[in-house]
């Protein structure tokens, strides 16, 4: 039990002046020796691939890490995925994310790439661990039962001979570990590992040695911890990354998160205990979408670090540093994990030592940096940082022939693309027709969970002012006046306006059908009883039946797909369909509205074609998109030296892709 403050939290802050004293101070891990208390947990992998083939990858990955480690970067890289090898019979092939079969520790690079990677993060001031990870159902458990209704393939149940052998590889990847000089080792015991479904009543109910009690469940990580301890002596670090709590029906309690801690730390194998909440299927996801609150279970965690002796580390939605710190004075922590603050800013312990909190650009927390890379399949993407995964190319360049560029439009693509621009010396206005910027993304910042959305345009608005930008608003773009401005470049962002879907009989009922950016805007008044239209896959109509439901309507949602907003990564859906659903928002799938009335709605199944009826209701809101406006751009054709055009006026999309687009157009015109 801990009963006095750790012997470090006392240290003089680095630097001077700081407001961060708790967040600048140094920290003692075991061997570790920490410049700051900030940890960088493992998401890379979502960056570029440090195990394959690919040197260009490999590289990208390398970058990145210099790139966020380098001056006031985090003291602490936790950002060496380890997959451990899956012991499989000939011939079987595992499914599903995180699903390996040889592994990272047996790659027969491993020990020279990862030798190479501590080396440069040694020299840029940071330690750097490993996890050591194998997930769960793919095919491997305790027992036949699963940690989810939402994951139904059926398990392989490992004998005790198999989980001696598991525990043997453990033990080399710990080994390798070693040889390749890391500073220490962290095991996986949460978010879906086997270790943590031996560990979960849920998921464990052997009747051997390894099941029932504490002390038997927690024999398969026990015995891991110490052939790894075995393998690394006392010179690197070891602990363990669990959750405080299961979110399953079933699964252990804070109360039990708690226990498993002290039965652990009992051993005297450990260093440090890693708290997170959350799980990959539900609410809250292991990976906090914007939709909670900042460092939400901190709390938890505090009431973990009053129970052991072990400096705690705490992990989820830590998106400040301002919330950074808040954890560290509160007790709550001894370290804290932030990942996503990072991809959206590399310099943000820099810019918050200096005293640029204002500098920094903040994370919305819409998980398209995850969503992206594992769930489509896509190469990685920040929203709000377009840089990011691009350290490999060097700092953004200046223009070969720097020209004057006219951005017309506002919104999330012109922004980026006219501060992008400006930022490589060109000389560069921006013209919105409207007297705010932001476009589409300001029609939902009166949505619950909006704050950082509201920030990042606040902090997109400081940025063209210091790039030098020149941004005339209430200026209404015609063909005519942007070819008498006389601009060497011209790119067209003017968005895209909004759908009434002209399949749908009565749609134009203006007086009781309404498009989704009114009511997010206020313009209009709606009913009780409310239906939404659902004819886009991503978050937009969950929004609006958030900020309805919030404030008190009934809502019913009808999808013509088999289910919610099938863009969606598992990382973000579960926790907004769990807020929704608490308050009563019924969904309706596989129907299409064909006819609206003030006594009816007429809907078609997806697949069957067969109509039916619902009844009424007060008012409708079409959540269908948008449709392109090119009409400018189609109209300058010829008119002007070099024409452009991207964001929602060529296809409408998201936030991320957006920016991307305005980045690749930044670099095109840098030559």
């Amino acid at each position: 039990m801990r009963s006095t403050p750790n012997q470090q939290e006392n240290s003089v802050p680095t630097g001077d002046g700081t407001r961060f004293p708790h967040l600048f101070s140094p920290f003692q891990i075991g061997p570790m020796r920490l410049r700051n208390r900030v940890m960088a947990p493992p998401h890379s992998s979502a960056i570029g691939n440090l195990w394959g083939t690919d040197e260009k990858e490999v590289e990208r990955t390398f970058a990145y890490w210099r790139s966020r480690v380098s001056g006031d970067g985090p003291a602490w890289v936790g950002g060496v995925t380890g997959r451990v090898r899956n012991i499989l019979i000939p011939g079987f092939e595992p499914h599903g994310y995180g699903a390996e079969t040889t592994g990272y520790f047996r790659q027969p690079f491993y020990v020279e790439r990862i030798g190479r990677f501590v080396e440069e993060m040694h020299a840029l001031g940071a330690v750097v661990t490993t996890q050591l990870t194998l997930l769960g159902g793919v095919p491997h458990a305790p027992s036949p039962r699963r940690s989810s209704t939402l994951y139904n393939h059926r398990p392989h149940v490992l004998s005790t001979h198999e989980i001696a052998e598991f525990v043997e590889e453990y033990r080399f990847s710990a080994s390798q570990a070693g040889k390749a000089g890391l500073d220490g080792i962290e095991l996986h015991l949460n978010h879906d590992d086997l270790l943590e479904w031996f560990l979960s009543p849920l998921t464990n109910q052997r009747t051997d040695a390894y099941g029932g009690s504490l002390e038997n469940r927690a024999r398969f990580a026990v015995e891991v911890l110490t052939a790894v301890r075995e393998e690394i002596g006392s010179d690197m670090a070891l602990g363990v990354r669990f959750n405080l709590r299961e979110e399953e029906p079933g699964g252990y309690t804070l109360a039990d998160g708690i226990e498993i801690a002290q039965y652990l730390e009992s051993t005297g194998l450990l260093d440090f205990l890693h708290a997170v909440i959350g799980s990959p299927w539900g609410d809250p996801s292991y990976i906090q979408p914007y939709f909670y609150q900042p460092a939400q279970w901190a709390d938890l965690a505090g009431q973990l670090r009053r129970s052991v002796s072990l400096p705690v580390i705490y992990t989820g939605r830590i998106n400040s540093v301002e919330v950074a710190e808040k954890v560290l004075a509160d007790g709550n922590a001894d370290v804290v994990g932030m990942a996503r603050a990072f991809i959206a800013d590399g310099d943000i312990l820099r810019k918050a030592r200096e005293g640029r909190l204002a500098d920094i650009r903040p994370c919305v927390g819409g998980n398209e940096c995850i969503t992206r890379r594992y769930v489509d399949k896509l190469p990685f993407g920040c929203a709000v940082n377009p840089h990011t995964s691009n350290e490999i190319d060097g700092p953004w360049k200046q223009a070969a022939n720097p020209r004057r560029i006219l951005v017309v439009g506002g919104g999330p693509a012109g922004m980026e693309l006219a501060a992008l621009t400006a930022e490589s010396g060109h000389t560069v206005e921006l013209w919105e027709a409207t007297d705010k910027l932001g476009g589409q993304l300001r029609t939902i910042l009166n949505a619950p969970f909006q704050e950082q959305m509201a920030r990042y345009l606040e902090w997109q608005e400081r940025r063209l002012e210091k790039a030098g930008v020149t941004v005339r608003r209430n200026t209404r773009a015609t063909a005519d006046t942007v070819a008498e401005a006389g601009f060497d470049v011209v790119a067209v962002a003017t968005g895209a306006r909004p759908r009434r879907p002209a399949e749908i009989e009565g749609v134009d009922q203006d007086y009781f059908v309404y498009d989704i950016r009114d009511v997010l805007l206020g313009n209009v008044a709606v009913g009780q009883e409310v239906l939404v239209v659902a004819q886009d896959d991503h978050l937009p109509p969950l929004i609006v039946a958030d900020y309805l439901s919030d404030r008190g309507h009934d809502v019913t949602i009808v999808y013509p797909t088999a289910g919610p907003a099938p863009m969606l990564g598992r990382y973000i859906l579960g926790g907004m369909l769990a807020r929704l659903t608490s308050r009563g928002v019924q969904f309706r799938f596989m129907e299409d509205v064909i006819g609206i009335e003030e006594e009816r709605i007429r809907i078609r199944h997806t697949y069957s074609h067969q109509e039916s009826e619902l009844g009424a209701f007060d008012s409708v809101v079409l959540a269908c998109g948008g449709d392109a406006d090119s009409s400018l751009y189609e109209e300058l054709r010829g008119r002007v030296p070099e024409l452009h055009i991207l964001g929602d006026a060529f296809a409408p999309t998201r936030l991320v892709a957006v920016t991307r687009q305005a980045y690749a157009l930044a670099k095109e015109l840098q030559k």
